[in-house]
């Protein structure tokens, strides 16, 4: 009995001991609750590490962030620029940073220079239109920037892009994505000195060449060309692509040629693996092949004629809007000298009948004998 009663009681005194360090671990979890979230910016919320100040109608990033903030949502808000001043103390734990859908139009030098750990950053959905030379540290971790629907001037949006990748010494940047934009062109250094660079995103931006170069410098493994506006790929790019063993491109969505200007990109299809969704690639000219899949495409049908004869057409019809011009401008002139051109006209007419009464004359003169005699007599 006594033996059941000890085990008993040392039961309970487990129990009791067992509450209490449930209780002081609890209490540790509420007072690490509260250290993590004192200082958490008004009409936002913070949860351990991360920070959403989303859809607030804020025109500035928080100020009083907390130290060991470690992911910031500021999205959806009426944040136009982005300086130095934005973050006036470094977060030196911040690892990813979205500013996606703020209508931002200015990033100035060294907006991020107290963000020394930053890896993944969000600009996309914005309308950015200057980019600081400086915005990153020279010694960045940055490893994907999203900057898709963040271009909307076709005329200066690749200087900007430019200004954006050249803006810092981007060595770590691994994932680039510029999808939804109006580029048009990319420039040809674009990515130079992104030496770390293998996804790149140019998904409906509006690109209807790439020139020579672009694509010779960073390591790329998957390339987006989707829903663009190319319509062959020269020689120079196919062989920068050629280079590069283990890239993967995708191309579909484009308006192709299916004519002499696809003559060397056609084997290349057929012959690569590169082109990951070839068999989606469909003709949009000529008319003969429109949507036919450009793997079926045979190379005797790449033909120039029809632009030759469409070019031939075209000057006929030209050269006979000259013609008819040169013509109305004679009439016009003709019109204008009427009065002029009657009288040439008359005396040329009186010239013509004086020389030809004397050419009658003569004739007269000559089939008659005696008129011949008096001729020759009057003659002597």
């Amino acid at each position: 009995m006594r033996a059941l009663s000890t085990s008993h009681g040392c039961s309970r005194a487990e129990i009791r001991e067992g509450a209490q360090k449930f209780g002081m671990m609890h209490l540790l979890v509420l007072l690490a609750v509260v250290l993590c979230c004192q200082g958490c910016p008004e009409r936002c919320l913070c949860s351990s590490q991360t920070v959403k100040c989303q859809n607030q109608d804020l025109d500035e990033i928080p100020s009083s962030l907390p130290a060991n903030t470690k992911i910031l949502f500021v999205t959806g808000n009426n944040i136009s620029r982005v300086g130095v001043d934005s973050f006036p103390t470094g977060l030196e734990m911040l690892t990813d940073l979205y500013l996606s859908g703020n209508e931002l139009e200015s990033v100035g030098a060294m907006a991020f220079d107290r963000l020394p750990n930053l890896v993944r950053l969000d600009l996309s959905d914005n309308h950015i239109q200057t980019f600081g030379e400086r915005a990153f540290p020279e010694d960045n971790k940055l490893q994907l920037l999203n900057l898709s629907r963040s271009f909307h001037n076709h005329s200066s949006s690749a200087d900007v892009v430019r200004s954006v990748l050249q803006s810092g010494k981007l060595l770590a940047l691994k994932v680039l994505d510029l999808s939804h934009n109006d580029l048009v062109i990319l420039p040809d250094d674009a990515f130079r000195g992104l030496a770390n660079l293998v996804n790149v995103s140019l998904q409906n931006s509006s690109i209807i060449s790439i020139q020579n170069g672009t694509l010779t410098a960073p390591p790329l493994r998957d390339l987006d060309l989707r829903d663009n506006s190319l319509r062959y790929l020269p020689a120079a790019t196919l062989a920068e692509f050629s280079l590069k063993a283990g890239l993967r491109v995708w191309l579909a969505g484009n308006p192709w040629r299916c004519d002499c200007f696809a003559e060397e990109m056609l084997p290349w299809l057929k012959n690569s693996s590169q082109a990951v969704d070839a068999q989606n690639l469909t003709c949009a000219e000529p008319g003969a092949l429109r949507r036919q899949p450009l793997l079926q495409v045979e190379p005797s049908q790449l033909k120039c004629s029809g632009d030759m004869e469409g070019v031939l057409e075209t000057s006929y019809v030209f050269l006979g809007l000259v013609l008819a011009l040169i013509g109305v401008i004679f009439l016009l002139v003709l019109y204008l000298n009427r009065k002029g051109i009657k009288r040439w006209m008359y005396n040329i007419r009186d010239a013509c009948r004086d020389h030809m009464e004397g050419y009658h004359y003569r004739y007269e003169i000559n089939s008659d004998p005696r008129l011949a005699n008096l001729s020759i007599n009057s003659d002597v």
